[in-house]
């Protein structure tokens, strides 16, 4: 699904933050939020699991940052959020039938639970129909 209205409130994946943080190519919707939040007129949620993610890729060195880069750039940028995990978040993302990777399925949960739109590029996410997203 893709979001049609503008808000000022967003979920973000791993590979969103990453991308934005790395400053690699995103999509148009997906770098003006993110600009949006560093201006300080947009807030993004982030996701426990996006910080254990980027722990695994960082370690496996499959990205180029490492949590103390997020927390950096998180503390620069005080409209990114930590979201964390709860039972709250698991009872949501229960209820997504339609993306099978655990992980991907408890981010998604989160912008269910929240209301919100999530910032992805992954086409499996995308296509849920349990979640709006936005790239």
């Amino acid at each position: 699904m893709s979001a049609s209205t503008p808000a000022s409130e967003f979920v973000t994946d791993t590979m969103g933050l990453v991308l934005r943080i790395e400053h690699r190519q995103l999509g148009p919707a997906a770098k003006s939020i993110f600009e949006a939040v560093e201006s300080g007129t947009a807030t993004v949620y982030v996701p426990a699991l996006v910080f254990a993610e980027i722990l695994y890729l960082s370690e496996k060195q499959r990205i180029g940052i490492s949590l103390e880069t997020v927390e950096n750039y998180m503390n620069q940028y005080p409209n990114y959020k930590e979201y964390p995990m709860s039972f709250a978040v698991i009872e949501s993302a229960a209820q997504i039938t339609d993306i099978r990777e655990l992980h991907d399925r408890l981010i998604a949960g989160t912008a269910h639970l929240l209301g919100l739109d999530l910032i992805t590029n992954d086409p499996i996410i995308q296509a849920s129909a349990f979640v709006n997203t936005v790239w």
